[in-house]
């Protein structure tokens, strides 16, 4: 079973990046009487992940006239081990359909992303993705969102897959 759910965590982001635009992604979240998305049950937590600020509101994006950034920073740290990263991304609630994949990250693009060299994570040592934003073109598309990160590490010494997840609040008003 161990090796089933190793497997099965491991291939999910090589599926979700394979797609072509006529298939349909499964739905990540399917069992609504569940908070967390399938892929992120029953793995122990064993990261710390946080979001600073949060809530995050949208402010004029100085590089893209008329546009708008929500700015935060996204900080990850091994609480029980050493860890390889093996998967990265998020989970973006937006309407009635519940958690929808948002976005899936190698190990190599976590790795660049964090500061993390070779996607690594030393046990207590903090990696930030410091410019973990969202944009828009204009204020007509401004919206609400919350995200769920999650980070999957392994303990090579053990094969223990681990967790880490942080919801970020997005809201859709700018901030008088």
């Amino acid at each position: 079973m161990f090796r089933f759910l190793l497997v099965s965590i491991l291939l999910l982001p090589v599926v979700g990046l394979a797609q072509t635009p006529d298939q349909t992604p499964p739905p990540a979240w399917v069992d609504h009487t569940r908070v967390l998305p399938e892929k992120l049950r029953g793995v122990p937590t064993g990261l710390s992940l946080t979001h600073s600020p949060t809530p995050v509101y949208p402010a004029p994006d100085a590089a893209r006239p008329g546009g708008f950034r929500w700015h935060h920073s996204t900080t990850v740290r091994a609480e029980v081990a050493d860890l390889e990263i093996i998967a990265c991304g998020s989970y973006i609630w937006y309407s009635a359909d519940g958690w929808q994949t948002n976005l899936v990250k190698t190990p190599a693009e976590f790795a660049e992303l964090f500061h993390c060299p070779g996607g690594k994570l030393r046990q207590g040592q903090a990696y930030t993705f410091a410019d973990n934003d969202r944009t828009t073109d204009s204020a007509a598309h401004l919206y609400p969102g919350d995200a769920l990160w999650y980070v999957l590490a392994r303990d090579p010494r053990t094969g223990t897959v681990y967790k880490g997840i942080g919801l970020v609040e997005t809201e859709g008003q700018v901030r008088k």
